[in-house]
């Protein structure tokens, strides 16, 4: 439930990133009468592109970074990346983290809504075994995170995968991150930007 990590990464004088403000668990938090929790994927154009998966746990946005991508086929396991939890004001960011600052890139909201978690969501979540269902704008269903082992880097390395319900569906009849590509919130699009070199031109002395 801290915070410390996410703020030790960030120069705020420079980065369009939310500060955070108090942690509240969702027993005392304003937004938590009678809601369900929420989620929020973004879709981040870093070093890489990657989705990063995020569920509201105690207060916090509880963060994992997928580099491919979430998938409704069930037959598919994708690689999830524990990073650092997020302030819960992070779920609507948009925008660019400039050069030189961590996650540096573009990034939108690629997918949002409210998440249910089939037992206790902190105790899961220590467990390393969180079974829960989506209700977003893109993704939607039962879905289950398991986690493996640490990485090289010390991060926990999960599997997300898709269950068999209603909402699946395999990937050769459409992939979701291909289909829906755009933000939910603003409608916007990664932007590709490429640096074409610049031709130097040698110039005649006559």
């Amino acid at each position: 439930m801290s915070l410390v990590e996410y703020r030790k990464k960030r120069n705020f004088a420079v980065t369009p990133e939310p500060q955070p403000g108090p942690v509240h668990p969702r027993s005392s938090h304003p937004r938590s009468k009678g809601e369900p929790p929420q989620f929020v994927v973004q879709k981040h154009q870093a070093s890489h592109l990657h989705y990063d998966l995020r569920l509201e746990i105690d207060g916090v946005l509880k963060s994992w970074a997928v580099p491919k991508g979430p998938s409704l086929d069930p037959e598919i396991k994708r690689l999830a990346v524990q990073t650092e939890d997020h302030p819960l004001e992070y779920a609507t960011f948009e925008g660019k983290i400039p050069q030189g600052e961590y996650g540096a890139g573009e990034m939108i909201v690629w997918d949002r809504g409210q998440w249910r978690p089939k037992q206790d969501a902190g105790k899961s979540l220590t467990q390393g075994r969180i079974e829960f269902t989506l209700e977003g704008e893109k993704l939607s269903g039962r879905f289950i995170l398991i986690r493996t082992r640490p990485s090289s880097s010390g991060k926990f390395q999960w599997l997300l995968k898709k269950l068999d319900d209603e909402s699946a569906r395999p990937e050769s009849s459409g992939i979701v991150t291909e289909e829906h590509m755009d933000s939910v919130l603003s409608g916007n699009s990664l932007k590709t930007r490429q640096t074409k070199p610049v031709k130097k031109t040698k110039t005649k002395i006559s």
